[in-house]
């Protein structure tokens, strides 16, 4: 018979063969308790992902929904502008404007305790083509009863330290104090990329261009941290915290040169075909807002107006954001 096998023959390969099990059920252990450790670090990443999506998503149907309401406003209402309305913050146009030889000019008045306004400014290179397709479509018919905004200073209003209904005196150091912090906060945000979902004209004879957010801070988010850096500010702002608007002009009185067809419509349908032209050239009209502005109002509506004003421009740094 041949020799018999020794009898330590299996005793290596079995140890080799313990050993690895053991080092693949400690790595398996150590990865499982990595695994553990980080998932909730990425839940939290994705559960603060998804809720800043939702709460954007909710801001821009809050948006949708606001604009709807307004464009039903003159249906509604009708042309109150034509009987010198109001405007949206309770102002006689008859105490705003006066007309002279055919030219509409503005009525400025002094104020004892400056509006301060924080603002977003529109820059020249997407105003002046929305001025340009305002006048194009409405100077026909409203050449001397109608005011245009300045494209120069196209804007959309955010928050007020200070507004005309709510007065808050504030000395020098207290404004410079006051624009300091609207500088930090222009520091934390981006630049906006927005475009134009509507074009609105309201009973009281103004011509809103509303917009969404496509990228950067919500109007929501900004108008928040502005009342975190301005906490003697009015209670009651002036606009919805959604609402992301620009004034494009104002009608002060009735449309002149109508043809057969236009003199025989409603002023409902009338003004809505006009609306419906502005809409068909400006809708989805793309810009990016980069400045945010800490003005000193010190005549009533200067940014309106063009009136006495003083202007703190921030670039939006994007520095700290988040």
């Amino acid at each position: 018979m041949g020799e018999g096998m020794p009898n330590n023959y299996w005793s290596l390969p079995l140890k080799v063969s313990a050993l690895w099990l053991i080092c693949v059920i400690v790595f398996f252990c150590f990865f499982q308790s990595d695994l553990q450790n980080s998932s909730p670090q990425n839940n939290n990443t994705q559960q603060s992902q998804s809720t800043e999506t939702r709460s954007s998503t909710s801001n821009a149907e809050k948006r949708s929904l606001l604009y709807e309401e307004m464009a039903a406003d003159l249906g509604k209402n009708g042309a109150r502008f034509l009987n010198q309305g109001k405007t949206s913050q309770s102002l006689n146009l008859s105490d705003l404007f006066t007309f002279e030889d055919g030219t509409v000019r503005p009525v400025l008045k002094a104020l004892d305790t400056p509006v301060r306004a924080n603002v977003l400014y529109l820059s020249s290179q997407y105003s002046v083509p929305i001025s340009e397709a305002v006048k194009s479509v409405l100077l026909p018919y409203f050449n001397g009863v109608m005011w245009f905004q300045d494209s120069s200073i196209y804007h959309f209003s955010m928050f007020h330290a200070s507004h005309h209904i709510a007065p808050v005196p504030a000395v020098e150091n207290e404004v410079e104090a006051e624009a300091d912090s609207v500088e930090a906060v222009s520091r934390s945000l981006c630049p906006m990329h927005i475009v134009l979902d509507r074009v609105i004209l309201m009973s009281s004879g103004v011509l809103l261009g509303c917009w969404q957010v496509v990228s950067g801070e919500d109007p929501v988010t900004i108008r928040a941290r502005l009342r975190a850096v301005l906490p003697n500010a009015p209670k009651k702002q002036l606009y919805n915290e959604a609402m992301l608007h620009t004034s494009f002009a104002r009608l002060l009185g009735p449309a002149k040169n109508l043809t057969q067809q236009e003199n025989e419509m409603s002023q409902v349908e009338f003004f809505g075909n006009l609306v419906s032209k502005l809409n068909s050239k400006l809708h989805g009209y793309e810009a990016t807002v980069s400045e945010l502005w800490y003005v000193e109002e010190q005549d009533l509506l200067a940014l309106a107006l063009n009136g006495r004003m003083k202007i703190r421009k921030f670039p939006l740094r994007c520095s700290s954001h988040r």
